[in-house]
């Protein structure tokens, strides 16, 4: 049976009068690929925002592996094992691609070690996401499906527990989400627990052994994609009440 790797209790953040997000427990279990979806506004980014120490909740508890990480800061986040990438990839342009990985590798460690060994561990990961022949070329001059992959190999090298994907294949086509979700596939074979945010339902669909749902900050629903799927309170939310009292299924209505 899968350890619980993290649980939130009744989380809630507040910006101004506006509730982002609103009572949300739930919990993941190590091996777990979770699909994170809702509109837009729906409080996703902050619920990650906040299981990273960027933001700290204004009510509730976030528990990671039996150690209650309410208020961590991000470094402290990171170190513990828990990763992410941005919605909007951020590497440091200037640097090469080894370089941005190096720096990830020698941040998550929080000790000194050698530049060159922080180097081999960059490699390996640059490697495995499919970039080692750009490891020398400054990330300003990447495109933007090799972006994402660096922003994959710099979340990688922190040497996460959980790892959570914003929006990994915003921006791609076709053939490039299918390499993507090659690659997360591959991610979380080496036992890497996965929360994914989406807005494209086939990556949601295809990826997660279950499914949680954000509407208004609130989570609303969760199982598996069948369940999901076939909720009037989910399809109200995307589609609107009148097509939720005619039961249109909202795999059906969002795919493509």
């Amino acid at each position: 049976m899968s350890e619980l790797l993290l649980e939130t209790r009744k989380v809630s953040k507040s910006f101004g009068g506006v509730k982002a997000v609103c009572d949300v427990s739930f919990s993941l279990k190590s091996g777990d690929i979770i699909g994170l979806i809702g509109p837009n506004g729906a409080g996703k980014t902050t619920l990650v925002n906040l299981l990273t120490g960027v933001l700290t909740p204004d009510t509730g508890e976030i528990i990671f592996k039996g150690e209650d990480v309410t208020r961590q800061r991000p470094f402290q986040a990171a170190r513990r094992g828990i990763s992410r990438t941005f919605q909007i990839v951020q590497p440091f342009p200037q640097m090469t691609v080894l370089e941005n990985v190096s720096a990830a590798v020698l941040f998550a460690s929080g000790a000194a070690q050698k530049i060159s060994h922080a180097q081999e561990i960059a490699f390996e990961h640059l490697k495995f996401v499919g970039l080692e022949t750009l490891a020398n070329r400054p990330a300003q001059t990447l495109t933007l499906p090799s972006r994402k992959r660096l922003e994959l190999a710099k979340s990688l090298a922190m040497n996460p527990g959980l790892l959570m994907l914003d929006e990994v294949n915003a921006g791609l086509n076709t053939g490039e989400i299918e390499q993507a979700l090659d690659l997360i596939r591959a991610i979380a074979k080496r036992g890497i627990t996965i929360l994914i945010i989406e807005h494209l339902m086939k990556v949601v669909l295809t990826l997660s052994h279950r499914i949680m749902v954000l509407h208004h900050g609130e989570l609303i629903s969760e199982g598996t994609a069948k369940e999901v799927v076939n909720d009037p309170k989910v399809i109200e939310a995307y589609l609107g009440s009148k097509f939720s009292e005619k039961q249109v299924f909202l795999e059906d209505s969002l795919r493509g």
